[in-house]
């Protein structure tokens, strides 16, 4: 028996194990909850509402391009000396883009120098395309890898409320946001406080 009046330090455990029971009851669904809304920020329908949004970005790599890297001695002003997209991958470039307006995205669109990339952007039929160098492959020169990144991460702040696609490599998807896309895959970014942040990988159509 505890004096009257006195905390009991050791507590009566029928009522902590109640009090346990009723904190699982009443944190379990909300921890559902949370966990159900962070895979339905996932589906294909929010990131394409996303994009719709200002200040977004899609980062694409480039349609199917059977392949590594670039022939020995290849040229950027010369496409017969580079990889470049396949039959399958220039229909699914025109897919990408399909999907992208049949969903309403209208972004300003930016790609890398390189033949495949290229053909990517124009295929997607949101408009014009824009080389940006901060995009090009620096899959021969890694140590190039860095300041391209931090080029790419200041484009994205100077965009303000302009949503944007970045058609690029592997390598600069993967240096920008630590995922490694297929060919044709999208990283769909937004942008947080400190600059652009993953919000999900978005597949549109396959070669």
């Amino acid at each position: 028996m505890h004096a009257r009046g006195l905390p009991d330090k050791g507590g009566d455990p029928c009522r902590l194990s109640g009090s346990v029971a009723l904190l699982t009851r009443r944190t379990l669904p909300l921890l559902l909850a949370f966990r159900i809304a962070r895979a339905q920020a996932q589906a294909p329908e929010d990131l394409l509402r996303l994009l719709r949004s200002p200040g977004s970005a899609g980062l694409l790599r480039h349609a199917r391009a059977p392949g590594t890297g670039d022939p020995p001695g290849f040229r950027l002003g010369d496409c017969a000396t580079q990889r470049n997209l396949d039959a399958a991958g220039r229909e699914q470039a025109r897919g990408i883009g399909a999907r992208l307006r049949e969903a309403g995205v209208q972004a300003r669109v930016f790609s890398s120098a390189w033949c495949r990339v290229r053909e990517t952007a124009e295929l997607l039929g949101l408009g014009p395309v824009e080389v940006l160098p901060a995009l090009n492959s620096f899959f021969g020169d890694g140590s190039e890898g860095p300041e391209q990144t931090a080029a790419v991460r200041r484009f994205l702040r100077s965009q303000g409320q302009e949503a944007v696609i970045l058609v690029t490599h592997q390598v600069n998807v993967t240096a920008l946001t630590g995922i490694y896309p297929g060919d044709g895959e999208m990283v769909v970014m937004r942008p947080g406080p400190d600059g652009h942040v993953v919000a999900g990988r978005l597949t549109l159509a396959r070669a």
